[in-house]
């Protein structure tokens, strides 16, 4: 049903759907939106009688600072609430494993996650969540994720990232992580980072990837398993605003903090015309067949490079032989290789402008 335009939700939608929409709206809220909220939540703290609690976790934030980057603190507790169920659900979300994939629980596998879309929804449902084909098959496998590194300063947002199985993606943490030499642990990384965000619209398969090397030559340091990983509608669940000034604020941020935001077009609670709900899209993470890693101390950069066109090539195949199944149109849809000053052509800004922020074309 529309009134003046908004397709409204039926008041008939079943109580579990209500929930997953709750689910993934939280989600995307907090990830969002929630470490600011948490700062001005202990900020205000300091101006009541409850200031010692702002003190004492300010304290707490700054000693436990160095645990994301030694394996993290997984809570067992967390990771088996049931908002991540619906979350999962209320896409749905799906893993698919190609035909031969097999992992060694003696190894330690580094999953390069495209695109990263707003949010990765993707990786962190199909992944890391209890009860998804991965961990079905292979239980004895601690699968973590590894998210930008402000989120590990962020009160509360630190801690619920932390609990889930988050990392930091600096290259100590995931050399950490990945020379373990009891072996039955992986990484999920998207490499397209904030850049990658930009890109995120429905239909554009653009990832940013060319240049990204760095991931490789953290493989090869660390001898893990490269595993190529797409997952089909990441793109689809937001729409965003597009508009010069927003790239000039968007370029600022990601020059000043290393990461930058969208204005996303999703759904709402009770419409599904606009909101900062994920629009109801299945997604499909596929992941592709490992690539054997030989462990070299220090990688020569002909090394890294041969190692990375081997990344890109299986990745793209990967696309290219299950857009058939998870596209609406397989053949109108190319994965294409950009960089972030391609958006920034897009938004009609003059080389004056781009070179105060670094980028010379």
């Amino acid at each position: 049903m529309q009134i003046l335009g908004l397709k409204l939700i039926p008041l008939t939608e079943p109580l579990h759907r209500r929930k997953e929409a709750l689910a993934a709206g939280a989600y995307f809220a907090m990830f969002s939106y929630g470490g600011y909220l948490g700062v001005l939540f202990g900020v205000y703290l300091l101006f009541t009688r409850f200031w010692w609690l702002s003190l004492i976790y300010t304290c707490w934030i700054y000693l436990d600072r160095k645990t994301c980057e030694t394996g993290g603190r997984s809570s067992p507790w967390i990771q088996k609430w049931s908002w991540w169920r619906h979350l999962r659900n209320y896409f749905p979300a799906r893993t698919v494993l190609v035909p031969g994939f097999k992992l060694d629980p003696k190894k330690n596998y580094f999953f390069g996650c495209f695109p990263h879309g707003i949010i990765p929804h993707g990786p962190f449902s199909s992944l890391l969540s209890p009860g998804t084909t991965l961990q079905q098959i292979y239980p004895e496998m601690t699968v973590k994720i590894a998210p930008m590194e402000q989120f590990f300063h962020l009160p509360f947002v630190r801690e619920l990232v932390l609990g889930k199985g988050g990392i930091s993606c600096s290259a100590k943490s995931l050399t950490y992580m990945l020379t373990r030499p009891e072996g039955g642990f992986g990484v999920s990384l998207s490499p397209g980072g904030a850049a990658e965000t930009m890109y995120a619209r429905p239909g554009q398969h653009k990832l940013v990837l060319k240049h990204r090397k760095g991931f490789v030559k953290i493989a090869l340091k660390t001898g893990a398993s490269l595993v190529p990983v797409f997952t089909f509608g990441e793109i689809d669940l937001f729409d965003q605003i597009q508009h010069p000034l927003v790239c000039r604020f968007q370029l600022f941020l990601k020059k000043l903090f290393h990461f930058t935001f969208a204005l996303p077009l999703g759904s709402g609670f009770f419409q599904t015309s606009f909101g900062l709900i994920p629009r109801r899209k299945p997604l499909f993470t596929v992941v592709g067949l490992p690539i054997d890693v030989v462990r070299v101390e220090n990688p020569t950069q002909e090394e890294i490079d041969e190692l990375h066109q081997k990344f890109i090539k299986q990745l793209v195949h990967l696309f290219n032989t299950y857009k058939y199944d998870y596209l609406v149109d397989p053949e109108a849809s190319v994965l294409e290789f950009n960089n972030t000053l391609a958006v920034l052509t897009k938004c009609h800004l003059t080389n004056l402008f781009l070179k105060p922020y670094g980028y010379n074309p």
